[in-house]
């Protein structure tokens, strides 16, 4: 049962968002008023919602998965400036808006509320948004407090993802994992697995894969304990609450949000009209090389009159993934690799049991090189994770856009543009990223 989501309309006449700075939206209840944050903690977990059918539409479409079919959507495969004004109000803004929203909530529960769970609950909250905002936009806003100024605009000045990670992301998470147990991970709530697997893939993506490799052991690890384990069949690893899934952001259609009427699952499904036959043929391609008849079949729909995502197509009622454990397991190979901790033999072993659970034989000894053996686990990351916004940044994080794109791209269309409306919001205070 989805315990976070129908708590949302309480929690949603605590938090609104003003006419002005998204950073900052005004309390209805100021924080001297409640006694009890449950309510606040909710709405940040609420505003997550919001963001899964951007990181959908960037971690697919903006790679070589799936593909827009109409102008000016087409710009997002151009990798030039035009993404600025054909798409930042129905891709980026809201993204950028609702992950300061539920880091306003965080930054609330964080400095008033007494309960200790809650407070650990908010940090993974609030280190999850920074995550999201810097791998999609690069340098941003940093903002600690429940109650910022709304005159001092020194304090919208875009500081470097370096510094979000280490002062924000990495502080937060660290703080999360010494108080949260497992107890809620199949209710959508915040863990302690949850927080060491965001921590390993944080560390992933900043290329500190020793750290990486560390707090993935750990996952791996803990996970059985916690009753995480893999699902024997692979039609069922997108199955709301399904034992695979370290933390899902819980969706409902009773529930309103900013992308109730087109969500991710809309897209994926080929039934929005900027994406119809979104499926880009070179998936079809990346399964057929690899013999991955059971993934395929149970992934997309390759008929030419339709050319769509299966996997993805569960419905308005479907919840969005944020980590599951095969994803953790290829990312604890990746790190092996990326330290040289083992042998590419022993590496690739690590993807047994994802393979076996697709009807494939071990990669063990079909690679021997490093470079070899990164991108076994990048094409088996493809496959597996199709449809589950993660192939772009996949793709950034290891350095392969340009080859597995097929052309050179300029490193400033890794990241996406800053809305419009927060830069003007600003009076230029915060900027555009370079390129846009």
């Amino acid at each position: 049962m989805k315990k976070i989501v129908y708590l949302i309309v309480c929690s949603m006449l605590v938090l609104t968002a003003c006419e002005d700075l998204d950073q900052a939206p005004d309390n209805i209840a100021s924080s001297d008023s409640l006694t009890n944050f449950g309510g606040v903690l909710n709405a940040a977990y609420y505003y997550q919602q919001a963001a899964a059918t951007p990181m959908a539409v960037m971690g697919d479409f903006r790679a070589d998965n799936m593909e827009m079919r109409e102008a000016p959507y087409t710009d997002f495969h151009t990798f030039n400036s035009n993404l600025t004004t054909s798409m930042g109000d129905q891709f980026f803004a809201p993204i950028y808006r609702n992950m300061y929203k539920s880091i306003l909530s965080a930054n609330n529960v964080i400095e008033n509320s007494t309960d200790d769970t809650q407070i650990a609950e908010a940090k993974f909250l609030r280190a999850l948004s920074y995550f999201k905002l810097v791998i999609v936009f690069g340098d941003v806003t940093v903002n600690l407090s429940a109650a910022p100024s709304t005159t001092d605009t020194s304090i919208l000045v875009r500081q470097p993802k370096e510094e979000v990670y280490n002062t924000v992301i990495i502080p937060d998470l660290t703080d999360a994992i010494t108080v949260l147990d497992n107890s809620e991970i199949s209710n959508g709530r915040a863990s302690q697995l949850a927080a060491q697997a965001l921590l390993g893939k944080v560390y992933a993506t900043m290329g500190n894969y020793p750290n990486a490799e560390a707090f993935l052991g750990d996952v791996i690890s803990n996970a059985s304990a916690a009753g995480v384990t893999l699902v024997s069949d692979f039609s069922e690893v997108l199955d709301d609450g399904n034992s695979e899934i370290i933390f899902a952001t819980q969706k409902s259609t009773t529930i309103s949000d900013e992308y109730d009427f087109s969500e991710f699952t809309v897209w994926y499904g080929g039934f929005e009209d900027k994406a119809l036959l979104p499926l880009n043929p070179d998936l079809i391609t990346a399964f057929d090389d690899a013999g991955d008849t059971t993934r395929k079949d149970l992934t997309i729909d390759d008929d030419p009159t339709q050319l769509k995502s299966v996997k993805r197509n569960l419905g308005l009622e479907s919840d969005w993934i944020e980590i599951r454990l095969s994803d953790v397991i290829l990312l604890y190979a990746e790190a092996i690799n990326e330290n040289g901790s083992d042998t590419a033999a022993n590496t690739l072993a690590l993807l047994d049991d994802i393979r076996t659970r697709a009807g494939l034989g071990s990669l063990s000894g079909s690679a021997t090189t490093q470079d070899e053996v990164r991108k076994a686990i990048l094409d088996e990351r493809r496959l597996e994770l199709a449809f589950e916004g993660q192939r772009w940044f996949d793709l950034v994080r290891t350095g392969a856009v340009d080859a597995e794109m097929g052309q050179t791209i300029n490193s400033n269309y890794y990241v996406f543009p800053i809305p419009i409306s927060e830069i003007n919001s600003s009076d230029g205070v915060i900027t555009q990223n370079a390129g846009y």
